[in-house]
């Protein structure tokens, strides 16, 4: 089997309730999804309708009420607390809107925290090779502050790959940026799953943003509702304007 064929993470019937009783709140309802190794997959969806549960319960940040989730063969909802963490440590990697990168750190040094977390040794070849890859070798050194905002998201994007992780994960990742810099974030996503065969699985609200994966996933009160594979940044804002303008 090669690297790209298969799913990376699989979800069946995943529901997630908050509260109990007449208060509980549904943000996600039998939800099955697969996510096909080296495919770049957007999830997007009105407010509320379930898009960060969705994130957090395919990352094993958070726990399904029912059904399960499982990254390349490893059932999530079956984990205890300490090899959860271990796993996302070692095979996931994150991208948020914040940056949330330590401000008395270099690059290198916040690119290096994931493995240093872990407690494995960190060659410098491999926080080198991670800051080359998204194009800021020549500011190793330099520190949050004395980097732009699109920088500063290829700096937490390194940071997400020096693990070389079997899937990504990406929170609103261009939501901070302008048009121009947010461009080029995207691009570099696209280049790595295109080049690389990486697995991204990205939250946003953007449709252009959206138009850059191989296919847009689409929410409704913690619902798949409809996906589009190979959409311009106009038909994926439409569906949106759709579903946005749809009776509750």
């Amino acid at each position: 089997m090669s690297q790209r064929d298969g799913d990376a993470i699989t979800l069946r019937r995943v529901s997630r309730r908050y509260g109990s009783g007449g208060g509980a709140v549904s943000a996600l309802d039998e939800v099955s999804l697969a996510f096909p190794r080296g495919s770049f997959t957007a999830v997007m969806g009105p407010s509320g309708s379930g898009k960060s549960t969705l994130l957090q319960c395919a990352a094993g940040l958070d726990r399904p009420t029912s059904g399960s989730v499982t990254l390349g063969g490893t059932e999530l909802t079956g984990l205890g607390e300490r090899r959860l963490t271990l796993l996302r440590r070692e095979r996931v990697g994150f991208v948020f809107q914040a940056f949330n990168l330590l401000p008395a750190l270099t690059a290198e040094q916040n690119v290096a925290l994931p493995l240093r977390l872990a407690g494995r040794r960190v060659p410098r070849a491999r926080i080198r090779e991670a800051l080359h890859q998204v194009g800021l070798g020549d500011r190793a050194r330099h520190r949050p502050a004395e980097l732009s905002g699109g920088q500063q998201q290829r700096v937490a994007l390194a940071r997400a790959l020096v693990t070389r992780p079997e899937v990504l994960f990406a929170d609103e990742p261009t939501g901070a940026l302008d048009s121009r810099t947010g461009h080029e974030v995207l691009t570099l996503l696209r280049g790595m799953v295109d080049r690389e065969g990486q697995t991204v699985v990205m939250v946003t609200h953007d449709p252009v943003a959206a138009s850059r994966a191989d296919r847009v996933v689409f929410l409704v009160d913690g619902r798949v509702h409809g996906e589009l594979t190979g959409a311009g940044a106009d038909t994926v804002a439409a569906r949106m304007a759709g579903l946005e303008a749809a009776p509750c």
